[in-house]
């Protein structure tokens, strides 16, 4: 399949269906680390979160593809992917040390938008008036969360925005990388990576987990995080970045799910109108590829 050539409706579907389980697990992913960053570093939730990705991804996968798993076209490429995400779940892991999910959640809406615009800048893929007008609709509905001067404004949310940026870049080199690389050796290299890299920051700063529950959770940062970025890699074989980008924005009635459930938090009528905004412009940015 061609890197800009839009698929066929059955590629799409499947696709979309991918991304769908990627927002659920990216969810769940993120909630277990808020939970965690209570009691644990932060650069030791981010080194587990990665080690565990490694650990469970060598043991579900080397039956069926062996050295396959290992061997990729593009080195360097999987090197920069593995340094960006460590540096985006860092300063996502980071955020959440002091803002709800939702808030999160919602500026990470942003990041379809950004692939559009980047997209458009860098390769080529055309974007007419009314998109345009729904991505500064977008960004107007990222600045009803994020309220710059107010009371409700931290700090931290400039965490969010940089990792947002990053994820937005971190999409298109997936894409780019989705064309010729295994999708399991792909997302294996982002995980050993990461692990190597941070195992030294980690192990400094070790903190033994408190009780069975904490290592149920760190286990799952493995599994959430592995099963998500291996279903991205698969979507983005499937479909363009801008079918799938706006499919994430469901992330955010997961991410209020859980923040009510877990920690008891509740969105501001601000953050739902932003979200509601920046979801509005995603799904107009949907339309108009469908149409297209």
């Amino acid at each position: 399949m061609s890197l800009l050539a839009p698929g066929s409706p059955r590629d799409r579907r499947i696709g979309i269906t991918l991304m769908c389980v990627v927002a659920l697990c990216y969810s769940c992913l993120d909630a277990a680390a808020k939970y965690l960053v209570v009691t644990l570093p932060v650069v030791q939730v981010v080194w587990l979160r990665f080690l565990t990705h490694a650990v469970l991804g060598v043991v579900v996968l080397a039956p069926n593809y062996g050295l396959r798993l290992f061997r990729v076209q593009h080195p360097r490429l999987q090197l920069l992917r593995g340094i960006m995400l460590a540096g985006m779940t860092g300063l996502n892991i980071w955020a959440l040390v002091y803002l709800q999910l939702d808030i999160t959640a919602a500026i990470q809406f942003s990041v379809p938008i950004l692939v559009a615009v980047i997209s458009a800048r860098w390769l080529g893929e055309r974007l007419d008036g009314p998109r345009w007008i729904a991505i500064l609709a977008g960004f107007g509905g990222v600045l009803l969360i994020v309220r710059p001067g107010s009371s409700a404004f931290h700090p931290a949310i400039f965490l969010s925005i940089g990792n947002a940026i990053l994820y937005a870049l971190f999409n298109l080199l997936t894409r780019r990388l989705a064309a010729s690389e295994l999708p399991a050796a792909t997302q294996l290299m982002s995980a050993i990576i990461p692990s190597v890299l941070l195992a030294p920051f980690g192990l400094f700063v070790w903190r033994a987990p408190d009780g069975w529950w904490s290592w149920v959770l760190v286990l799952s940062l493995g599994l959430f995080g592995g099963m998500g970025h291996l279903a991205a890699a698969l979507a983005y074989r499937y479909a363009s970045a801008a079918v799938l980008g706006p499919f994430i924005y469901q992330q955010i009635i997961y991410m209020g799910l859980l923040g009510w459930l877990v920690f008891g938090h509740v969105p501001d009528a601000l953050v739902v109108l932003g979200a509601a905004v920046v979801v509005g412009s995603g799904l107009f940015l949907l339309y108009r590829e469908f149409r297209h």
